[in-house]
Order: structure tokens, then C-alpha cells, then sequence
């Protein structure tokens, strides 16, 4: 496979994106049926250098933007969603370590090392008896002697850790303090240990391998992210997960009105001048694509043009926005494959067919449950409690 140019990785980042692709497609079924990682499409992420992407240039990344990494994420996901969703998840971490770790010396070398050795990223935000509140930690973050830490967690979730090569933690800022005041760390693979608390035999996103485990990480307190947590979720992780996971919903939604309308195509070949039965539910997926579609490239545009402005990104009506995004495109997704399905009929309810979408209504059902969608609806009328719109048209 060809790697990127070293001066313009983000200009040829939909070519490279595209064989990458290819690759991951070849091995989806794989994948899904093993429950395993996706090798081989992240063996030609790193070989075009795709993981460092989002890397400024001057720590030798591919100086891209959000909207590049969620074209690629878009391109991975309509041949294998978990691959576009593991891309998705790394690339958040990194958006972290960019926007908030530019100030501290020891987060710009590691910047260096994830561009030049193309590291892969994973996350440990999720932990037992919190009840899935991400926002809060019952570990912390120990003393040791010399600037050092020790930190133990049992994380429910940690997706592709075995894999990984780094692990962003979160934690309470010390053990005297509320489980709400949150660092997060990336702790690299040679100072953690990870032992299996539970398995991954799911009905969808098989390959992402999310498994429970119980982390133990020894590491320098040089490593934890100096901005609190809140600020680094509420400035840079929950916008982007939520842009770059319906970045992913939209590739699958893509691929099932593709597979269909090839369907109806060649059935309409069969009889002219009559449509298929199946017509009329192509016409409304590919309604609710474009609706899907103008829905990510909305979000996307009002994020870059937020990006910069702290007081922005915090603003009740911002995480309005981005709440409502995550939880319309994980049901829009399951909707759409669904209406998908209908068009194609038994040829896409079929797993050795062509035109089969068993796989994208299983891993589109993933959607509304990464995280909750009653969770976020939940927080999300907190939030209008207190936020009144001003009724603009464009919000």
C-alpha cells in the first residue's frame, strides 16, 4: 500500500483513506464473525500514517483537521464499522493530547512519538459503580514517591486495549477528592497491567473488542493532562466523539442505501417500466441519509467555528447541540438500515447475498447504547432547564 507523502499526509487523505478501506472491507466478515481486531486495516492506518493525522506538523503529524479524520472514519465504516469506530475512538484521544497538551513538555514528546511511531490510542473512561457516568471516578490518582503516581481502576469498558499502545485514564484528581474532579493520563503499555473482568460477545461492533479489565497503571504525575477533565470533555471530547461516532452511523447508514439502491437497480433492469416494490423505501432512506448527512456537516462546521473559543464550546446551547446530534444520528442510523433493508427485501435479510445488511443493522444498533441515549436525553433536559434558545433559525 502506498504511504502518505511526508509534506501533505491531510491533503491525500481520502486517497489513502479509500485503500485503507478496501483493505478493512476485504477482512470484515472476519472481523465480525471472530470478534476480533481489525488487523489489517489498522496495519495499513499506520503504514499510510493515518493514525497521526490530526498531529500538528511540527511534532511530524499529518497537521489535519476534524473534518479530515471524520471523512476517513466516514470511508472505513461504510466497508467495516469497526474499524471506522475504532478510528474514531483513537482519534479523539488524540484530539485531547492536541488541544489541551501543547503546554506541557512531556504530552509534546509523547505527540512526537504517536505521529513518528504511529501509535494507537484507546480509553479507560468508563468504570464499575459509577452506573456509566463517565463524569465521575472512584479511583484516584495515588502519591508515590519521586513525582510518580499509582492508579487503579476496574474499568468496564476498555475497547481494543490489548491492542493499544497507549491508554488515556481518567481518575480523581487525589483520594481526598470528589469523585467529579477528574485528570485524565494517557499511560503508556510498559507501565500498565490489564487484567480481563469480562468478555465481548456481542450482537454488533465485534471487532472493537471492548472488554472489562481491571488497570493498573504506574507512571510520572508529568503525564496527567494539567486542564481538569470537565474542561478537556467539555471543550474537546464530548463534541468530538459525538461528531466522529455519527461520522461512523453515517457510513453504515451510506453503505446499506448503496447495497439497496443497487438492488432495486438491478431488479428494475429485470421488469422496465415498472418499480420494484421496494422503490418507494429507497426513496425515504435515501431521504433520511441526505437528512443525516446535513445533520454530521452541520455539527461539524458549528464545532471548527467553535474551536477556538472556550467560553463557546461551554455554552449550554453548544452541548444542547452536540447532545442532540449524538442522539438523532444514533436513531436516524438504525432507522435508515432498517428502511434500507425493507428496499432490499430478503436479499439484503440474507447473510450470503450481495446485497446483505445484516451486518449494518447489527452494528447500527450499537449506536443509541454508546452512550445511553436515555443518559443524554436525560442530561440534555438538565441542560434546557437552564438554556433558553434564542429562536434563530440557525440556532
Amino acid at each position: 500500500m502506498r504511504a502518505a507523502a511526508p509534506d501533505g499526509p491531510a491533503a491525500m487523505a481520502p486517497e489513502v483513506a479509500a485503500e485503507a478501506a478496501a483493505i478493512a472491507g476485504r477482512h470484515a466478515d472476519s472481523v465480525d464473525r471472530e470478534a476480533r481486531f481489525p488487523a489489517e486495516a489498522f496495519a495499513a492506518l499506520k503504514e499510510a500514517r493515518l493514525l497521526g493525522l490530526m498531529v500538528p506538523r511540527d511534532f511530524g503529524g499529518g497537521g489535519g483537521g476534524l473534518a479530515d479524520v471524520a471523512a476517513v472514519a466516514h470511508a472505513l465504516a461504510q466497508k467495516c464499522p469497526s474499524s471506522g469506530l475504532i478510528y474514531a475512538m483513537h482519534q479523539i484521544q488524540v484530539a485531547c493530547l492536541v488541544r489541551h497538551g501543547q503546554d506541557s513538555a512531556w504530552h509534546r514528546g509523547f505527540l512526537e512519538r504517536l505521529a513518528g511511531e504511529q501509535l494507537l490510542l484507546a480509553s479507560a473512561t468508563t468504570e464499575a459503580g459509577i452506573g456509566g457516568d463517565v463524569r465521575s471516578s472512584a479511583c484516584a490518582v495515588g502519591e508515590e514517591p519521586g513525582g510518580a503516581f499509582r492508579l487503579e481502576k476496574q474499568a468496564t469498558v476498555i475497547s481494543y486495549g490489548a491492542e493499544a499502545d497507549a491508554i488515556l485514564v481518567t481518575a480523581r484528581r487525589g483520594a481526598d477528592s470528589p469523585p467529579s474532579d477528574q485528570v485524565i493520563v494517557p499511560v503508556l503499555r510498559g507501565q500498565t497491567q490489564l487484567e480481563e473482568i469480562g468478555g465481548w460477545d456481542t450482537l454488533g461492533m465485534r471487532g472493537t473488542r471492548s472488554v472489562g479489565y481491571r488497570l493498573v497503571a504506574e507512571a510520572e504525575r508529568a503525564q496527567i493532562l494539567p486542564l481538569p477533565y470537565a474542561d478537556i470533555s467539555a471543550r474537546t471530547m464530548l463534541p468530538v466523539t459525538h461528531i466522529l461516532w455519527s461520522s461512523v452511523w453515517l457510513g453504515i447508514a451510506t453503505d446499506a442505501v448503496a447495497r439497496s439502491a443497487a438492488f432495486i437497480r438491478a431488479e428494475a433492469r429485470k421488469r422496465p417500466g415498472t418499480p420494484p416494490p421496494g422503490a418507494r423505501r429507497l426513496a425515504e432512506a435515501t431521504a433520511g441519509l441526505q437528512a443525516m448527512r446535513g445533520m454530521v456537516r452541520g455539527a461539524l462546521a458549528r464545532f471548527e467555528e467553535a474551536a477556538d473559543d472556550p467560553d463557546r464550546l461551554t455554552a449550554l446551547g453548544f452541548a444542547v447541540a452536540m447532545n442532540t446530534l449524538k442522539t438523532e444520528a444514533a436513531e436516524m442510523v438504525v432507522r435508515i438500515v432498517g428502511q434500507a433493508m425493507l428496499a432490499g427485501g430478503l436479499s439484503a435479510y440474507r447473510n450470503d447475498s450481495p446485497h446483505s445488511l445484516g451486518r449494518h443493522l447489527r452494528d447500527a444498533h450499537s449506536a443509541p447504547l454508546m452512550i445511553n441515549n436515555d443518559r443524554i436525553l436525560g442530561n440534555t433536559a438538565n441542560l434546557l432547564l437552564a438554556h433558553r434558545d434564542n429562536g434563530s433559525l440557525f440556532g
